[in-house]
Parts: C-alpha cells; sequence; structure tokens
C-alpha cells in the first residue's frame, strides 16, 4: 500500500470527524445554555459525571476538565454504582450522565435512583430522543446524529469526538463565566511543563533586602561598592518616602567610565536612569523575559497594583532562564 493511501485514509477520518463537529455546532444553543446554568447553580453539592464504555472514558475526561478550570468534580463509574458508590450521589448533586444510546443497562439503576431524589439534577447526553436517559433526565442535551469513520459505520469515532469536544465547550464556558483566569490554573498544575509557563513574576523575583535598593543621595563611590557586593548588575534607586526614582546599571557605569568622568563624588540621582520599567507581580515570567529581549536589559522593577513607584521586588534575567523559562 503506498504512502499516499495510507494519508488520504488519515484525511478522510478528520474530514468525516470536522462533519461530525459542525452538526455539533448547530445544536449548541438553549439546552447547552441550560446544562451550564445548572453547574454554575450548584453551590452545595457536587458536580458528577458518568457513563459506560467509551462514554465512561470521556466521563473521566470531562471530570478531569472541569476540576482544572474551576468547577470541582468527580467520575462515578457506572459499574461500582449498582455495588455501593451510589452513597457518592447525594442531594443537592448535578449528575451528568453521558450515554449514545441512552439504553446503557448499567445507567439504569443511577437513573433511577436520581429520579427519586428531587433534589438532584440529572443532565443526560444523549443521541436518542426516545431513551430512558433522554426521559428521564431534567436537563438533557440531544448529541447530532452522526457518521462514524471507518468501514461499516461501526467504530466510535466521530461520536466520541463530538462528546469530547461538547465536555470542553461546558467546562470552557463555566471557566470564563466565573472569570477563573491564568492564576488559578496554575495553582491546579504545580507540576511539570505547563507550571513552568504558568510560572510569574512573583515566584521567581527577588523580594525585601535582598532588593538591590539604594538612596538617591548615595555617592557613587559607595554605590560601585554596592552594585559589585549584590553581584546583579543594577540598582534601584529610591528616595525617602520609599518611592522609585530610577535605576543605575553596570552598563551605566561603564559608559561614564569611558567619558573618562571622574563621578565617585557625584550623588546616585545625578546619573540614574528615570523611570525604570517596572511590571506587575502577576505577570507571566515569560513576558517579562521577553520584554528584557525586547528592551535589551537584564533585569526589571516589580510593583502590585499599578503602583509603579513602589517596588516591592526585582526580576533577574539568569533568575527566569535558571527556570527554564524561555
Amino acid at each position: 500500500m503506498r504512502n499516499k493511501s495510507l494519508s488520504n485514509i488519515g484525511k478522510e477520518v478528520i474530514k468525516i470527524e470536522l462533519a461530525s463537529l459542525k452538526k455539533l455546532y448547530s445544536n449548541i444553543g438553549k439546552s447547552f445554555e441550560k446544562i451550564v446554568k445548572v453547574i454554575l447553580s450548584c453551590k452545595n453539592g457536587k458536580i458528577i459525571v458518568s457513563g459506560v464504555g467509551k462514554s465512561g472514558i470521556i466521563g473521566r475526561k470531562w471530570s478531569a476538565t472541569f476540576s482544572s478550570t474551576g468547577t470541582p468534580s468527580f467520575f462515578l463509574d457506572a459499574s461500582d454504582a449498582s455495588h455501593g458508590d451510589m452513597g457518592q450521589i447525594t442531594s443537592n448533586d448535578v449528575l451528568i450522565l453521558i450515554s449514545l444510546s441512552g439504553q446503557s443497562e448499567e445507567l439504569k439503576n443511577i437513573i433511577q435512583y436520581a429520579s427519586r431524589n428531587k433534589n438532584i439534577k440529572l443532565i443526560g447526553v444523549t443521541s436518542k430522543k426516545d431513551s430512558i436517559l433522554h426521559k428521564n433526565a431534567d436537563v438533557n442535551f440531544l448529541l447530532p446524529s452522526v457518521k462514524e469513520a471507518g468501514p461499516g459505520n461501526i467504530v466510535p469515532t466521530s461520536s466520541t469526538t463530538v462528546q469530547i469536544a461538547l465536555g470542553d465547550a461546558i467546562a470552557i464556558t463555566c471557566m470564563n463565566y466565573k472569570k477563573f483566569g491564568k492564576l488559578d490554573f496554575k495553582k491546579f498544575h504545580p507540576s511539570g511543563s505547563l507550571s513552568i509557563k504558568l510560572k510569574t513574576v512573583e515566584d521567581l523575583m527577588l523580594t525585601g533586602r535582598n532588593i538591590p535598593f539604594v538612596n538617591k543621595n548615595t555617592k557613587m563611590k559607595a554605590a560601585l561598592q554596592k552594585i559589585e557586593k549584590k553581584g546583579l548588575g543594577a540598582l534601584v534607586v529610591k528616595d525617602s518616602n520609599n518611592n522609585t526614582n530610577g535605576i543605575l546599571t553596570d552598563g551605566d557605569l561603564k559608559r561614564l567610565s569611558n567619558l573618562k568622568v571622574n563621578f565617585h563624588n557625584l550623588e546616585i540621582k545625578k546619573v540614574m536612569k528615570k523611570k525604570p520599567i517596572s511590571v506587575d507581580k502577576n505577570m507571566l515570567a515569560a513576558q517579562a523575559l521577553s520584554i528584557m529581549n525586547t528592551k535589551k536589559i537584564t533585569s526589571l522593577c516589580v510593583h502590585q497594583n499599578n503602583k509603579k513607584n513602589k517596588t516591592i521586588g526585582f526580576i533577574h534575567i539568569h533568575k527566569i532562564l535558571n527556570a527554564n523559562i524561555s
């Protein structure tokens, strides 16, 4: 079999699945909004997702995505539910059942249990309008009828793609509504490459006595000693009110030396650069690195709440690079 033929088969699968996603796109409307509102209104209960077979695997993915984006959730295995785990479902919970047919035997006991408790909201996600799940759910989402990729229309492909996409759409909609941002997301992802990408300036900056502060009236002779002692290649210049007035870098010192001017008795305020570049502590470290590269500088002052004249931290390019941020 030629490579071109193999590629064509793969492209055909993607083409069919894209068509299924377009159908799902057309189905996003009032029923979708009802599901999101039910989930958002769940204040005293839990969000529980369940399903069997491929739908169960996808249900686990739904639950994981919900939990990582600000909507705490867990997955309940439908088979285990009939053998004692049903007790995990209690009043005020939102129960999401995913089943393409809506007739799975394993789900019938859960549907019956939820129907008896009026304080449990049952969300049914199925493609069959005449199914047990659709008839008994408080809120329904009818999945579009789609063509499965592959011979015989028997392999769950397009149908599972649609289910995954629907879960993502619900999770991200809830995330946006809750204003769940990158800093919140970072709390739930403390490890791995994602954590590195989400590190902020605050995670890496120097604080307190480690900030290379110097008073604006300090003589340059003393400033030279301090810049060498700190080893950061810069001094942050402040006044008696602790307001940041400027910055002095070792690059500035080299330029002064080349002028062959005796500057040792000058006050640092006479030679400093005014209005140093300062970034918010919540800025991503990667963005701070980009600013440094663009401005061709090696350090930044750090502030919070738009108070750029109040330096609360200092970050050097080496600190960012050592954290494997690029």
